[in-house]
């Protein structure tokens, strides 16, 4: 089968061609820009991509095409699709029919923490010799590509996806989640975010509600006890047992960012511990949550412990791009207020009393339509220095960073920021980079400024 994807840059739809062209297929894809680490992982996967959306594209003649969610109506190829009834799908129920169908999905759900959650769960997997197959939305460095395939439904079942609440495309408005028929699934956290497809976090509670209906009476979730919105969700009703981690009562993770010690506790009782590179309470209620889910597929937890010590993140999840003249500078993909404040947080218990330095890129759509502007000095607070990029948004980001008083610095000119960056950093300074884009490369230009 001939396979042509609509939005192939983004990560979730790179990772389904990238299982298509796993399983066999003929995959090409178009897209407006695509950009490492997805067009790395697409040409090493000889996939074809086009750039643009010209419905001179249809010369391809494929047998199907799969349409992204970043493609809304008014696309030319869109638009010529359906002008000829051309036969189409969404990512989400292609995934679902010819990848998922018959294996056993264990999908990790929640506003914060899926994507390292996920590399976790497929780490401990991998470790116990499982070989799931996978597909999250970030590149796990134990695995080096964001999305595998290997064998077939019978032979090596095992799943896991991040599951995001997003919704699946133009002509199906529903959560990308509820096609994916899992069996275990991970509900990390529920907040409100994706301020452009949802009115209000009831209207979130209520797709993820969906998710819930479709959990088998054998199946399991593994529910963040914290999370009062969860709660509700599974106050609307529930017919999978569930069990609860972040529970001062029930399952919990206690550890140090100092020496880098993990304990996995239930209750008052010590099950297990282990050493591993991860920081801040978040990362462990991301562990703990791996853990049981793994458990579920017949991993015991020592076995999991075992694994997190071996576990090296993901990509652009506090990721160090390189130090020079003795400053470094990080990448992180944080973009909601909430996600902000706890990759900061997590910094701080890292390097102490060294100064950070943030640089801000409101970009998720979201931010970009200022919904969560006023949460944003709070949750930058912990920052030594602010600096915000104030291209393309609908507010004014210095008006809004104003609270934070003379250590913020705000410019539209990305390598004007670069310069005031590097004028401001001295040594020992550690410069951290948010943002859920390429952010024009700013990683790349800000190690030659401070290094010259």
């Amino acid at each position: 089968m001939h396979i042509h994807i609509l939005g192939i840059g983004g990560t979730f739809m790179g990772g389904v061609a990238q299982l298509a062209r796993a399983a066999g297929h003929r995959v090409t894809g178009c897209d407006s820009a695509i950009y490492p680490p997805m067009s790395k992982q697409l040409e090493a996967a000889e996939i074809e991509v086009i750039e643009g959306y010209d419905a001179a594209q249809t010369a391809f003649e494929p047998d199907c095409y799969l349409v992204g969610n970043a493609i809304a109506r008014g696309n030319p190829l869109l638009e010529e699709i359906l002008d000829r009834g051309l036969p189409y799908l969404s990512g989400p129920q292609w995934l679902a029919e010819n990848v998922l169908r018959g294996r056993w999905v264990l999908a990790v759900a929640g506003t914060h923490g899926k994507t390292t959650t996920a590399a976790m769960l497929a780490w401990i997997l991998e470790h116990a010799g499982l070989s799931p197959g996978f597909l999250i939305g970030g590149v796990p460095m134990n695995f080096g590509v964001s999305a595998r395939l290997w064998g077939s439904a019978t032979e090596l079942p095992f799943f896991v996806i991040e599951a995001d609440e997003y919704d699946t495309a133009f002509c199906d408005k529903r959560s990308k989640f509820v096609h994916y028929r899992a069996r275990t699934a991970i509900l990390n956290n529920l907040e409100f975010d994706h301020a452009d497809i949802f009115a209000d976090l009831a209207a979130i509670e209520t797709q993820f509600h969906h998710l819930v209906r479709t959990l088998p009476r054998h199946g399991l979730i593994v529910s963040n006890a914290a999370a009062a919105s969860l709660d509700d969700v599974l106050a609307r009703g529930c017919w999978t047992p569930v069990e609860r981690f972040n529970d001062p009562a029930g399952w919990r993770a206690v550890g140090s960012d100092v020496d880098g010690s993990l304990s996995l506790f239930q209750g008052e009782q010590e099950v297990g511990s282990t050493q591993w590179s991860l920081t801040g309470d978040h990362n462990r209620n991301n562990a703990v949550a791996a853990l049981l889910a793994a458990r579920h597929v017949g991993v015991p937890l020592a076995r999991g412990l075992t694994a997190l010590s071996r576990f090296e993140n993901v990509k652009r999840r506090l990721e160090l791009r390189g130090t020079t003249g003795g400053i470094s500078v990080y990448d992180d993909f944080a973009h909601h207020p909430t996600a902000v404040a706890t990759t900061i947080a997590g910094l701080r218990r890292k390097v102490g009393s060294a100064r950070i330095l943030v640089v801000l890129e409101p970009r998720s759509n979201t931010m970009k339509l200022g919904t969560m502007k006023a949460l944003l000095p709070a949750s930058l607070a912990e920052a030594d220095l602010v600096f915000g990029y104030a291209a393309n948004l609908g507010w004014n980001i210095g008006e809004t960073l104003a609270p934070l008083g003379d250590k913020v610095a705000v410019d539209d000119d990305l390598d004007r920021l670069v310069r005031c960056i590097a004028g401001a950093a001295r040594v020992g300074d550690q410069v951290l980079v948010m943002s859920n884009g390429s952010f024009g490369g700013i990683h790349e230009k800000l190690l030659g400024a401070l290094g010259g």
